[in-house]
């Protein structure tokens, strides 16, 4: 039992001396995280490409709620399993239809939406009732 309460002092007595050792910081030292904060150039940046990416996006929803609404004016089309993604003018048909015919014609007119610069038609054909 002896053994552990001198090891119990040797260890805090270690502390003790490591402890004066240490030294305090002066003013200079917290100056350092003030120089590293964003400029008022680098703030602005943000602003406007936060702006920028707002917008894209929204220009994406735009553009793939207007293929959307051409896919379901077309009476040839069943638009109920289709999914339409857009970016930057690239428009994605995913989803189901229950023939060949209406993928061939989902593509045509999605090319025939203004803003589309490509369609990628990944959609597949699953007859109805299965």
């Amino acid at each position: 039992m002896k053994a552990i309460q001198v090891f119990k002092l040797a260890a805090t007595t270690v502390l003790v001396a490591a402890s004066f050792q240490v030294y305090a910081q002066d003013t200079s030292a917290s100056a350092a995280p003030a120089a590293s904060a964003p400029t008022a150039a680098a703030q602005q940046q943000y602003k406007q490409s936060k702006s920028q990416y707002k917008s894209a996006k929204a220009a994406n929803r735009a553009l793939g709620r207007k293929v959307r609404a051409a896919l379901a004016r077309d009476k040839d089309i069943s638009v109920s399993n289709i999914t339409v993604r857009a970016r930057d003018g690239a428009v994605v048909l995913q989803g189901t239809v229950p023939d060949q015919s209406q993928v061939d014609k989902a593509t045509d007119v999605a090319k025939g939406v203004s803003g589309v610069t490509s369609v990628k038609n990944a959609l597949t054909i699953r007859p109805v009732g299965t």
